[in-house]
């Protein structure tokens, strides 16, 4: 028997991070529609499917288009949930968002006006911003750190094993607008986070109205579902955003 939806509740929309895809929210999904929450994803073109597309490839501009295209075509209220890079993208789309009630930002960049994800961590703007960037780091330990931190572990290996490249030109286009600044927000960091969002969590949480701890690693939704959709739903209800 399908659970049914709960008018009262906002719709969640699930924002992916760099090199990822809507897959990755497969299993929070379940959760979540078991337990009466309606929710939408998106697949954000700086996540390069087909590489032999030319330049200019997309960046984050073209990824908050296609946020904020999700956002108006979802009828009422709606809690945009971004993951690790999607920050970026979010922040931007949803400025000036009527129906957006709440912004969670799960191990995931809170740029300010102005800035951009690379450029955070102190990296400097190329010249140019064409190409693309591999989701393997062996000096980082990615892709595994994206998950677990195990590349032995099958569903660790499974989920890097669909990751894609990522373009620059989404590492480093800086936001014109912060959604943030007029909406409530919640902040989620990992509690065995690997990867180098960690270096900024902290600065990047602060921005936020609340902060909260999950169990797990830089996704904590794709390790930890059933926790996740609990949590989220406390933060909602907490923010007020839940009817």
């Amino acid at each position: 028997m399908s659970t049914p939806f709960p008018t009262d509740r906002p719709t969640l929309l699930l924002v992916h991070g760099g090199h990822h895809g809507s897959w990755v929210w497969e299993k929070l999904q379940a959760e979540l529609g078991a337990e009466g929450w309606r929710t939408e994803t998106v697949d954000l073109p700086s996540a390069v499917r087909d590489e032999s597309r030319p330049e200019p490839l997309p960046g984050m501009f073209d990824d908050a288009r296609v946020v904020r295209a999700a956002i108006d075509a979802i009828d009422g209220p709606v809690v945009v949930v971004a993951h690790s890079y999607a920050g970026m993208p979010v922040t931007q789309a949803t400025a000036g968002a009527p129906n957006v009630v709440h912004l969670v930002y799960v191990a995931a960049y809170m740029p300010d006006l102005g800035e951009a994800m690379f450029p955070i961590h102190g990296v400097p703007t190329p010249d140019s911003l064409a190409g693309l960037r591999s989701p393997v780091n062996p000096e980082n330990n990615q892709p595994a750190t994206f998950f677990d931190g195990n590349p032995d572990n099958p569903d660790t290996a499974l989920a890097s094993a669909r990751l894609v490249p990522q373009t620059i030109r989404a590492d480093f286009e800086a936001v014109t607008q912060v959604g943030w600044k007029t909406i409530s927000s919640s902040y989620v960091i990992p509690d065995d986070e690997l990867s180098v969002v960690a270096l900024v969590e902290e600065r990047m949480a602060a921005r936020a109205g609340a902060v909260y701890h999950a169990e797990g690693n830089h996704a904590p939704f794709y390790s930890h579902p059933k926790e996740f959709a609990a949590l989220l739903g406390t933060i909602v209800d907490k923010a007020g955003a839940g009817s």
